[in-house]
């Protein structure tokens, strides 16, 4: 487009504005940083649909404003917590449970889901959400979740009674 501004000029004209709202809503330097990155990222492949000219540093501000608000529902929904501050919270397995486990064979199998079947199986029995929380996830209907959570465990069945296990070395 000949109306569009160059992303040069942009850059020069709006990073440090930008730049200084960020910090203001992180209060954190590097986010401040990546989410100005990710503003001018977004700029480069969805700019060229702005037809106004006029409007660019409105588009821009109000781009990294919903960056910052998403990857905070993501922060909240998914939070990081590192092992050691979190240890005593921590269920404690018994020794001869581990040694029936086979976590291995299974993760191996459930690689070789197609990733249609992959998504629900793991959110379900390996991170314990629900349908409803699933559905929102992936973007699908509830009972688009059921139908490959049921194919999956199918498959997944099918993949481990096809595994035959090498007996333990004792």
């Amino acid at each position: 487009m000949a109306d569009s501004p160059d992303f040069d000029s942009l850059v020069a004209d709006y990073y440090r504005p930008l730049y200084q709202f960020a910090v203001t809503l992180t209060r954190d330097e590097a986010d401040a940083c990546d989410l100005t990155q990710q503003t001018f990222y977004i700029w480069a492949s969805k700019g060229h649909q702005l037809r106004e000219k006029s409007k660019v540093k409105t588009w821009l501000f109000t781009t990294l404003h919903r960056e910052f608000l998403g990857s905070r529902r993501r922060q909240n929904r998914f939070p990081h917590f590192e092992v050691e501050s979190i240890a005593t919270e921590l269920p404690t397995v018994p020794p001869p449970t581990v040694n029936q486990l086979d976590s291995g064979h299974l993760l191996a199998a459930l690689a070789q889901l197609d990733e249609l079947y992959q998504a629900p199986v793991t959110l379900f029995y390996l991170q314990d959400y629900s349908y409803n929380e699933i559905a929102e996830i992936l973007e699908v209907p509830v009972g688009t979740v059921k139908s490959r959570l049921a194919r999956g465990i199918g498959r997944l069945h099918d993949l481990l009674t096809a595994i035959n296990p090498k007996p333990p070395n004792t």
